[in-house]
């Protein structure tokens, strides 16, 4: 892949058949681009982000990475290789990097995008009561786990009023593991004062059924919680589209 920077304007960004005509000589933009680029902003304004198919949301992202290119054939490659506009936000950097097209600005412009994402999904979960904040909560695991490639294992600790006092990543595993120890889930919890647990992880395959491995230790994990004092209220496991409950399906008993 060359890395050649965007603001070379003497070479077309893109090669074969999908190529598009390079900047005028004179460093302007095209009018064919520069008056697609107003109408899609003047749309997007008008009548917002859901009146808009996934690959013009994306094109509106990379008008800042790529100022004076025609972006639509970038915008649908991402999509082709990520599957949906979720996906491609949250496709790690090195598989970004392998796309036809993109170098560090459009990648610097994406996770820029998927940073704000996560700190505003997690802004509605943090210091509220969690249990009557339910439908926010899967929203922040979905944003920020559910198109992860590897496992991660996340906490969210819970005071005697079961608000969120912390939400943190205890391990991080390979595409189908993750290592979690009990003991040091207890001893995180009361490090922090914490009376409640809810445990969280996901799984990239998009299945988010639990295995036997995903059910022994959350078991192991709640007997330890137990003998502290301490309550786990549910395990979330995280997939592409939905999410699964321990408690809802009868997989955590009290």
């Amino acid at each position: 892949m060359s890395n050649r920077g965007f603001s070379d304007v003497s070479m077309p960004l893109f090669q074969g058949d999908e190529a598009r005509p390079a900047p005028l000589s004179n460093g302007q933009m095209p009018s064919y681009i520069r008056d697609h680029r107003k109408r899609l902003r003047e749309r997007f304004m008008a009548a917002g982000g859901e009146a808009l198919p996934d690959y013009e949301l994306l094109e509106l992202l990379l008008f800042r990475a790529i100022p004076r290119q025609d972006v639509k054939p970038l915008a649908r490659r991402l999509l082709e290789v990520f599957g949906s506009y979720n996906g491609v936000l949250s496709a790690p950097v090195a598989r970004l990097g392998e796309v036809k097209g993109v170098g560090a600005a459009v990648i610097c412009e994406l996770k820029l995008i998927e940073a704000a994402a996560h700190r505003l999904a997690r802004s509605k979960v943090m210091q509220r009561h969690i249990l009557s904040s339910w439908d926010a909560l899967l929203d922040y695991c979905q944003t920020t786990m559910a198109h992860r490639d590897i496992e991660q294992f996340r906490i969210l600790f819970l005071d005697t009023k079961n608000t969120l006092i912390a939400d943190e990543e205890q391990a991080r595993g390979t595409v189908n593991h993750v290592p979690v120890y009990p003991r040091e889930v207890v001893k995180r919890a009361l490090e922090l004062n914490a009376t409640a647990l809810i445990l969280i992880h996901n799984h990239p395959s998009g299945d988010p059924t639990p295995s036997q491995a995903d059910i022994e230790i959350t078991e192991q994990i709640r007997e330890s919680c137990k003998v502290m004092g301490i309550k786990l209220h549910d395990h979330l496991v995280i997939g592409k589209s939905r999410e699964m409950s321990f408690r809802t399906a009868g997989l955590l008993f009290d």
